[in-house]
């Protein structure tokens, strides 16, 4: 997955989840900030951001924000990333790949995708990760009830004798492994442990980052 247009600045201020002020060959720029978790480890004051140019009609800001530099390296922070640099990779993770259906409603969710391949369909929830200490990184970075329902889908799945996967997009390179931040949200990683147990695949991949540019790179473990 590929950005156009993307410039270096310097993160000043977070007014809301959706905004940031940054400083841009000299000027203030706002710009939308392209995920609303919180960020904060990330947000910080004097630290190098990439916004990509993108001015429309009907935009309110011309830039969005999409990555930032943290301890010598490039995170990626678009939460919409996840799902397309999964679908790009799609047929490399599953071989019998036939077709892949994007936002499809199962019971009272819709998840992220259900790939069809010669043994059924394969229902998949993608989930991006930013959260990281000393290249342990976590999920989720704030509460998500919508997450909890997402794995109680899947476990249903999984119980019905369907394939079904919960996939995290670790949106850097220096990841060593992916954990459920228990301390933000232990329903989540309860949750998780109880898909696992059921037969849902939870997998982690660690991606190639640079400012213009994010691609699924390898597996990292899983610690539940």
């Amino acid at each position: 997955m590929r950005y156009e247009n993307v410039k270096r600045g310097v993160f000043l201020e977070r007014p809301n989840r959706f905004i940031a002020r940054v400083s841009l060959e000299g000027e203030t720029v706002v710009c939308h900030v392209k995920n609303t978790g919180r960020c904060r480890e990330l947000l910080v004051p004097g630290a190098a951001v990439y916004l990509t140019h993108c001015p429309g009609a009907n935009r309110k800001t011309a830039f969005d924000l999409i990555a930032v530099e943290k301890g010598g390296q490039i995170i990626n922070m678009d939460a919409q990333a996840p799902n397309r640099v999964f679908a790009e990779w799609a047929n490399r993770w599953i071989p019998d790949l036939c077709e892949l259906q994007s936002e499809v409603s199962v019971g009272r969710s819709r998840l992220d995708f259900c790939a069809g391949t010669e043994r059924g369909p394969y229902y998949i929830e993608v989930k991006g990760v930013t959260l990281e200490q000393d290249g342990h990184c976590r999920f989720p970075d704030a509460p998500t009830e919508r997450g909890v329902k997402h794995l109680l889908e899947l476990t249903r799945l999984a119980r019905e004798g369907h394939r079904a996967a919960a996939f995290f997009v670790v949106q850097m390179a220096r990841a060593l492994d992916l954990a459920p931040n228990d301390d933000t949200h232990p329903a989540f990683g309860a949750a998780l442990r109880r898909a696992q147990a059921s037969g849902v695949v939870v997998a982690a991949y660690a991606c190639r980052v640079a400012p213009d540019e994010i691609s699924i790179d390898r597996e990292i473990p899983v610690i539940l």
